[in-house]
């Protein structure tokens, strides 16, 4: 079994020190296991102590002593195992799920061959990988009272039936997705079972970071650009978002498409602040998350990385929709330029797997001044209105464009109508429409953000209330 680190083993990377860490832990369940598994142990881990401990430490575990390292490595390994749990909300056997988390996490030639497709029964790389899965399905059912008796502490039994208060109500969805797997992995009833279970995982939801989270953004690391996972995402539906059928119509059937394989746009949601633009967007994450759809929002201060965003993320077998929030250029900005080239689709840019969703406050995306307008006579451009021309191009690069618009007096009680009804609240209709309407007029006007920030407030007047 030497050969065990082939598949899931690299030598870098946080997931790679997890599991040091546990399996410098585990080698006490079985002190005096056959050589074979220790080399096993070794290799999968590095954990070198395997070779380093010497015959007395193995004659002191034999005879049921604790060796005093043990303590000091299982408490290192269940603090980790507590931030896990704490981390995504999880309770029960959390000792299977740092298992099925840390194999949905490894990114290695099995698992990112099966991100693009199952790996066959038969295949040479599920072959291999069985060699991995065994070993797993042992850690899995690891007895961890006997690992206690070994180490002379009993905190890692405790992670067994792990119980955290609120749990369920606070759980969220990547959680789910931990606890999901790994009860079918724990479940299975044999080696090739136990391997199509996770192989299917990673055809439907890939490995790694993109694999489990929903959306992403940028994070400048020591050496480089990285793209790091938005941890608390809000579950938002399109139905949260009042009104606007057309609008939401277009944009999911584009994305549909996008999803689907087919040839899809890039997307420009355009017009007045507070209409559901960006709630719109967010809203894909829910419906085609399960599809493969994944959201990169990058904001204004990282758009000249553009490039190498995407660069790292066409290689994935992922739908990616790069999410380009409150879109604007002034004047004296030229960045705009190296978005329109991305749009056309340069050579070394195109991905059919990546497309761009912008959302902006202006129809032409870049602030156009008179002076954009003046001919040869005052600025020596040979063609009259080119430096225009220009500007205004970066927006027709958007095959879709959607206008959303404030509503009118109707539509908005409409939008607060509905928001109160939703939540509960009783008040009558013509209190509510004075409340409504006098509302708008001291935050900003019509629109469904300043409907939400309503119904905000009135929650929290009916929540004094029932205190009085």
């Amino acid at each position: 079994m030497s050969d065990f680190r082939f598949l899931f083993y690299s030598d870098e990377g946080q997931i790679n020190t997890d599991w040091h860490d546990t399996l410098a832990v585990i080698r006490y369940a079985a002190p005096e296991a056959p050589a074979q598994k220790q080399v096993m142990v070794d290799a999968y881990g590095k954990v070198r102590a395997v070779a380093e401990r010497g015959s007395k430490t193995k004659s002191a575990a034999a005879q049921g002593q604790a060796d005093p390292a043990a303590a000091d490595k299982v408490m290192k390994l269940t603090r980790r195992l507590v931030s896990f749990a704490t981390e995504f909300a999880l309770y029960g056997n959390i000792w299977q799920q740092w298992i099925a988390y840390m194999m949905m996490m490894h990114e290695n030639a099995f698992t990112l061959t099966c991100e693009r497709r199952p790996a066959g029964r038969t295949s040479t790389m599920m072959k291999l990988a069985e060699r991995d899965f065994e070993i797993f399905r042992e850690l899995m059912h690891l007895d961890l009272d006997a690992l206690g008796k070994a180490t002379g502490t009993d905190l890692l039994a405790m992670m067994a039936k792990y119980h955290m208060p609120f749990a369920q109500e606070t759980e969220n969805g990547t959680g789910k997705q931990i606890r999901i797997l790994s009860s079918k992995l724990a479940n299975a009833s044999d080696v090739r079972a136990f391997g199509e279970i996770i192989s299917q995982y990673y055809a439907q939801y890939g490995v790694g970071i993109y694999g489990l989270y929903k959306a992403f953004r940028i994070a400048e690391g020591e050496d480089a650009m990285r793209i790091v996972p938005v941890t608390d995402t809000e579950d938002v539906t399109f139905d949260d978002l009042v009104g606007y059928e057309e609008q939401k119509k277009t944009l999911k059937e584009n994305t549909e498409a996008f999803v689907s394989g087919v040839h899809a746009n890039n997307v420009l949601l355009y017009g007045d602040s507070g209409t559901g633009k960006s709630t719109s967007v967010h809203a894909l994450m829910h419906d085609y998350f399960a599809r493969g759809l994944r959201i990169v929002d990058i904001s204004k201060a990282d758009r000249s990385k553009l490039s190498q965003v995407l660069s790292e993320i066409k290689k994935r077998n992922y739908r990616f929709i790069i999410f380009l929030d409150d879109l604007s250029f002034e004047e004296n900005e030229s960045d705009y330029k190296e978005l329109k080239a991305m749009l056309e689709g340069a050579l070394e840019s195109r991905s059919d797997r990546v497309l761009i969703y912008a959302t902006s406050n202006r129809r032409h995306l870049i602030r156009e001044t008179w002076g954009d307008r003046q001919d040869m006579e005052y600025n020596e451009d040979i063609h009259r209105s080119d430096t225009m021309e220009e500007k205004l191009s970066l927006a027709s690069r958007f095959g879709v464009t959607i206008f959303y618009s404030k509503p009118n007096a109707g539509e908005y009680l409409n939008i607060v109508r509905e928001l109160t009804r939703r939540n509960g609240i009783d008040i009558g209709e013509k209190e509510l429409s004075d409340i409504a309407r006098k509302w708008e007029l001291r935050h900003g006007g019509m629109s469904g953000r300043t409907a939400s920030q309503l119904i905000t407030w009135l929650r929290g007047e009916a929540a004094r209330l029932k205190e009085k």
